[in-house]
């Protein structure tokens, strides 16, 4: 993927962060996106601080990176909120609701929108979305984020329909726990609501994999490089877990 250019969302921590540093030293170049300058800026790469939640937002980080470093061929899309603050269905805000579809759906969407049309013009591109496996199986009390979550895996799907003809594919990963810092918010309000230490929130959450353990962001992002790569080729629709072998 030498000089390729690849726009990665979420890209000052975690997952994000990992994939983008991946896809770097495979020789793309890379812009990453999300609201927080702070951490964009102590990653090292190209960035742009924008609320990917707008549409002016996500048309500012596109136009930034074309202007900067050239159309964008590799989309990982990895920005995110969680369920941390979701309630019971019939207790939901549903500003909580309408944030959480902006954010996690809407986004990608308005993304693949301004970025997929030229990749097929230009016959290549990737697309890789980070799901969940809330995509596929539902948590309790969290409607907005498993809902969500379901609809990314549709859209990387019906990219997939329309891009496919033209050299492009598009796929979502789905990971399991991974400890991130989205995922310790989880953790302190599930033992705040428990009276549990965090430490012991993450045993659980450890013990629901064979290996007892919960994911590292590199495992996650591995994965996303490969999607990303031209050994890929062949991937296109798929929804991809990577949870240990565990069911969540």
């Amino acid at each position: 993927m030498r000089d390729r250019v690849a726009l990665v969302t979420g890209g000052g921590r975690g997952i994000g962060r990992e994939a983008a540093r991946l896809l770097a030293a495979a020789g793309a170049r890379v812009m990453i996106v999300a609201r927080s300058a702070a951490e964009l800026s102590s990653v090292g790469l190209d960035y742009v601080a924008a609320d990917l939640g707008t549409s002016a937002g996500c048309a500012e980080a596109i136009a930034q990176t074309e202007r900067r470093l050239g159309p964008v061929d590799l989309l990982v899309v990895n920005h995110g909120i969680g369920s941390a603050h979701e309630r019971l269905i019939w207790e939901q805000d549903p500003e909580t609701w309408r944030e959480t579809m902006r954010i996690n759906l809407d986004g990608p969407f308005e993304l693949a929108r301004l970025t997929v049309g030229k990749m097929c013009a230009r016959g290549y591109g990737r697309v890789v979305i980070t799901s969940s496996t809330a995509g596929e199986k539902a948590e309790r009390s969290g409607s907005a984020y498993t809902a969500s979550k379901h609809g990314v895996i549709g859209l990387a799907r019906a990219i997939a329909q329309d891009a496919g003809p033209f050299g492009v594919t598009s796929n979502a990963v789905l990971p399991g726990w991974v400890r991130t810092e989205m995922a310790e918010r989880s953790a302190r309000t599930e033992a705040e609501r428990r009276g549990v230490a965090v430490e012991q929130v993450w045993r659980e959450r450890a013990e629901l994999y064979p290996r007892k353990r919960v994911l590292e962001p590199r495992e996650v992002a591995e994965v996303i490089a490969f999607l990303c790569s031209d050994a890929a080729a062949g991937v296109n629709g798929e929804a991809i877990t990577v949870a240990l072998g565990g069911i969540w």
